[in-house]
């Protein structure tokens, strides 16, 4: 019994090893399948890795394969290869080179566990499929909200009043600035500003208008009555009184000196000038420069530049609060009730501004001197 028992045993053992060498020298069917394009083989090898042998497929670093290399092999196994790529990736202030075998550019930025913002700059975009040595660009964008304060200018109005001398000014109201709040977003680009724009604005604080009362109110003058009389010596001496007082009403005193005046200009505007570029237009050394409209060189404290049908070129002026000029100079922007006063700095001319209000007395071609 016993002798029987070990007999079926060797013969059990016997077939199998029989059955294993038969099917290790069996020819076996295998698919191989490189990025998406398979074909089947006939082997006879045991291991993945003799059969990529055989074929004369090579499989890089990167590469991924479906089974082991030292997997054996059975008949209708499917073996996958899917080919890494390289690409150069630019982004966060670095250059790098990668490997994936991710098909599109969100594919291998996930991969590498690279996120992107929805503002952010991809090139080629998300969806794009990669191809070997692809560049690919990530330009970081961040928005950035601010809100600024800014004034808001006063107005100026003006109203009449009949209370007031004409060319005289009252200020009945002071200005004030008001406020506005202005959202701006800045867009940044890998951390440098590249645009600013204005989203909207709220009012914070209205202004409020300065308000400036204007004489209306004309001077008295009395004038003295012309009695008809015969031409006597008396009668004679009465229209030199007469010539007299007339002359009284045409005078005023201004620093001790009697001003003896043609006639009287109210409620005018003052500008100022000099001969710099900013003025006229010409530097040191060009034709003209410095020189009046009256052939004289311009002179701080004497010089004014008017309009000839207000006031004769040639004539002295007397300027209430400014003092003796002489209209010498004639400018396009001067017409009527207008002087501009002529200063040596430039700074100082443009910082002059638009004064209004004077009273200017025209004396004619000879200045009044102290007897």
């Amino acid at each position: 019994m016993r002798r029987f028992t070990f007999l079926a045993l060797f013969t059990l053992v016997v077939t199998t090893m029989f059955f294993m060498l038969l099917n290790g020298t069996q020819t076996k069917s295998v698919a191989l399948v490189v990025n998406g394009e398979e074909q089947v083989l006939k082997t006879k090898h045991h291991t993945v890795e003799q059969l990529l042998d055989e074929a004369n497929v090579q499989v890089g670093a990167y590469d991924r394969i479906s089974l082991a290399l030292d997997a054996p092999l059975k008949h209708g196994d499917r073996i996958a290869i899917e080919r890494a790529r390289t690409i150069e990736l630019d982004a966060d202030g670095k250059v790098q080179t990668l490997h994936t075998v991710a098909k599109t550019v969100e594919a291998a930025l996930d991969e590498f566990h690279i996120a992107v913002d929805q503002d952010d700059r991809i090139t080629p975009s998300l969806t794009a499929a990669l191809a070997e040595n692809n560049q690919v660009k990530i330009v970081r964008v961040t928005k950035e909200k601010q809100q600024v304060a800014v004034p808001i200018a006063f107005k100026t109005t003006t109203k009449q009043d009949a209370t007031l001398l004409k060319g005289k000014q009252q200020t009945l109201q002071e200005g004030k600035a008001g406020k506005k709040i202005v959202t701006k977003e800045r867009i940044f680009e890998n951390g440098v500003m590249v645009k600013e724009s204005v989203l909207g604005e709220t009012i914070a604080a209205q202004s409020v208008a300065k308000i400036v009362a204007v004489g209306t109110k004309k001077p008295v003058v009395a004038l003295a009555a012309k009695p008809a009389v015969k031409t006597t010596a008396k009668t004679t001496a009465k229209t030199t009184a007469a010539k007299t007082e007339k002359a009284k009403a045409l005078t005023v005193v201004k620093g001790g000196v009697p001003i003896s005046y043609k006639k009287i200009l109210n409620n005018v505007t003052l500008t100022a000038y000099s001969a710099g570029v900013e003025s006229t237009g010409k530097r040191p050394g060009d034709s003209g420069y410095g020189l009046t409209r009256t052939g004289t060189r311009v002179t701080e404290g004497r010089t004014i530049s008017v309009d000839p049908n207000v006031i004769p070129l040639g004539w002295w002026v007397y300027i209430e609060g400014v003092g003796y000029r002489r209209a010498e100079d004639t400018g396009s922007a001067v017409k009527g009730a207008k002087i501009d006063v002529y200063y040596d700095s430039e700074d100082y001319a443009q910082q002059f501004g638009l004064k209004r209000g004077y009273t200017v007395y025209v004396i004619g071609p000879k200045k009044p001197t102290v007897e």
